[in-house]
């Protein structure tokens, strides 16, 4: 949770200061007026890029050497992040230099839901991969150090595909990845089945027409199943070395929800497609806080897209009741009604950049 937020020559904003409530953090301004932007800011200050851009430079407002970014979190250790055109990139968790990035996202867990997020459907496997990894990052405290050896591992194997090494040097990374590789489907088939849970009731919650159905999972672990990947390797080894990569491995996974054996995508509305999404992500977050010392920030960026007045409504409601910091961007300057009076929230206007209360 965010205690306080400060950003400088951001984007569009100059300077601005923000000392959020610990439930929602409702952010109404105009198109272009910078509500985006203060979402785009505590991405950053918990994963350390932005999900806007790969180019950092462009972050930095028009005219200034650098940006800044300065938050304190609920058991206030400071996080720092500074991007100087010329320096380049520097991260400060707790007034030390940031050692690894996910230190800053065992810190900061941050859950983004964007307004197109109705296109996760179309989206291929990596990006479902990122999605369900990024909760068992969070509950499995051995997940990065399978996840690291896995990912060097598959790095090695892959240069001596592509330099067309001797078969003997390959194979000498199979039983690396057939270790850590079934450690991670391991901690991936334990963790999709309790989001499944999960899910089906918040799902049916957000999303009445569908509170009666039958949600069920579908995990592809990236190999065939009932072998062990150590042998798929050795099986494949003529064909990977042919294709100068390893196709077959925990790099290779996929999954999916079900609902009532259908394809969301086929039977969704964009508006139901885009509650799917949001149940995930509120699945994940209360996962989380039942694992992780840091409780998960929500960022959703304009809530009013392909959803009706009583369905945003409905999902204030169960964000509120869930206990979630948020921060949520609109143009539906309406919802200021269901603010009032509400505990722990606060409603902010943002103006070319100015935050107001």
């Amino acid at each position: 949770m965010l205690l306080s937020l400060k950003l400088e020559h951001f984007r569009n904003i100059s300077a601005m200061e923000l000392q959020p409530d610990s439930s929602i953090n409702m952010i109404i301004g105009e198109n272009g007026s910078g509500k985006t932007s203060i979402l785009e800011a505590i991405y950053m200050l918990g994963l350390g890029r932005s999900f806007r851009t790969r180019s950092l430079k462009h972050l930095v407002s028009y005219q200034q050497p650098q940006l800044q970014l300065i938050a304190r979190c609920d058991d206030n250790t400071p996080v720092g992040l500074q991007f100087h055109l010329s320096n380049g990139l520097q991260i400060r968790l707790n007034h030390s230099p940031l050692k690894r990035l996910s230190d800053l996202a065992s810190q900061l867990p941050i859950q983004y839901i964007p307004a197109n997020c109705h296109q996760f459907f179309e989206l291929g496997p990596k990006y479902r991969r990122r999605l369900i990894d990024w909760g068992v990052f969070h509950v499995e405290p051995e997940y990065n150090y399978h996840w690291q050896s896995y990912k060097k591992a598959l790095s090695q194997r892959n240069a001596a595909l592509k330099t067309r090494a001797k078969k003997e040097v390959i194979v000498l990374w199979d039983s690396y990845l057939d270790r850590h590789g079934s450690a991670l489907t391991n901690y991936r088939t334990l963790y999709l089945e309790r989001l499944r849970r999960e899910f089906e009731i918040l799902f049916g919650q957000l999303c009445p027409a569908f509170s009666n159905a039958k949600i069920t999972a579908r995990f592809n672990a990236g190999w065939p199943k009932n072998e062990s990947l150590r042998d798929v390797l050795v099986t494949n080894l003529d064909k990977d070395h042919q294709y100068g990569y390893t196709r077959y491995g925990a790099h290779a996974c996929d999954w999916t929800l079900k609902i009532n054996e259908a394809d969301p995508a086929e039977i969704l509305s964009r508006g139901q497609q885009k509650l799917f999404f949001m149940a995930i992500s509120l699945a994940q977050l209360k996962i989380i806080r039942e694992h992780n010392t840091h409780a998960g920030i929500l960022l959703i960026d304009d809530i009013s897209s392909e959803l009706d007045q009583n369905h945003q409504l409905n999902l204030l409601d169960h964000i509120q009741a869930a206990g979630i910091q948020s921060f949520i961007t609109s143009t539906n300057s309406t919802l200021h009604d269901w603010m009032h009076g509400k505990e722990n929230c606060n409603l902010f206007h943002v103006e070319q950049g100015q935050l107001t209360r």
